[in-house]
C-alpha cells in the first residue's frame, strides 16, 4: 500500500528584501519540531552555524533550557539579513517513517518562479541538501554545482508587466545541515562562509 501524500506544512517566507533563496527538501516529521519554522530539528546544524558566523556563538539562536530554537529572534534575522526560505516540494511521500531525504519521493515539486516573482531582489538559489540539489536541477535541466560550489541557472520569472522573463541567478548546492551528513560544524561553517560572502549576506 502507497504511504499517503503529505502537504508543506510552513508557508513560504519571502521577505521583500531577500537576497537568497534557501530550499531544503521537506520538514521532518511534526514530531522532529522544535519551533515552526525551517530547519527545526533541534539537532540540524543550519541554525548552529547561524549563530557561529554572524554572533561567534553557536547557540545564539537556541532557548537552551528548553532545547528548542527561539523562532522570533530567527525570523528577525532572516528578514534583517535577506533569507528567503522554502523547500522543493510541496507535496511528499515518506517512504520510511524518518526524515531521510533517501527515503522521500517528490510528489509535486515547488512553482519556484511563483516563489522569485515575489522577491525580485533574489540573485542565488542555495540547496541544502542532496534531495533538494537532485529535485531542482533535474526540473531546470542544469548541471548540478560541486558542493560548496555554484552554477549559473536560468528560471521563468513573469515580471510585473506579465512578460515572462528569463532570469540568471547563482546556484549554490551546500554540504545537508543534518547531522547525519558526515561532517564536523566548524567545516560545515566554513564551506557556508564562502557562499553567505559570495552572495553579499555577510560581510
Amino acid at each position: 500500500m502507497k504511504q499517503p501524500v503529505e502537504k508543506h506544512p510552513f508557508k513560504p517566507f519571502l521577505p521583500a528584501n531577500a537576497k537568497v533563496l534557501f530550499l531544503g527538501s521537506f520538514p521532518p516529521q511534526e514530531k522532529r519540531w522544535s519551533m515552526i519554522f525551517y530547519y527545526p530539528n533541534y539537532t540540524n546544524d543550519f541554525w548552529y552555524l547561524c549563530g557561529l558566523l554572524w554572533y561567534g556563538d553557536k547557540r545564539h539562536f537556541t532557548i537552551p533550557s528548553e532545547k528548542r530554537f527561539d523562532y522570533d529572534k530567527i525570523v528577525e534575522f532572516c528578514t534583517n539579513t535577506g533569507f528567503a526560505m522554502y523547500d522543493t516540494a510541496t507535496e511528499v511521500r515518506r517512504l520510511k517513517d524518518n526524515a531521510s531525504d533517501k527515503f522521500l519521493e517528490v510528489v509535486t515539486p515547488t512553482d519556484i518562479p511563483a516563489l522569485l516573482k515575489q522577491i525580485p531582489q533574489c540573485t542565488a538559489i542555495v540547496t541544502t541538501g542532496q534531495k533538494a540539489t537532485d529535485t531542482l536541477s533535474d526540473t531546470y535541466h542544469c548541471d548540478k554545482p560541486e558542493i560548496g560550489c555554484s552554477v549559473k541557472i536560468k528560471i521563468p520569472v513573469m515580471g510585473d508587466d506579465g512578460n515572462i522573463v528569463e532570469k540568471e541567478y547563482d546556484f549554490y548546492r551546500m554540504p545537508s545541515t543534518s547531522r547525519a551528513y558526515p561532517l564536523a560544524l566548524d567545516k560545515k561553517a566554513a564551506v557556508y562562509k564562502e557562499m553567505f560572502v559570495k552572495t553579499g549576506l555577510l560581510k
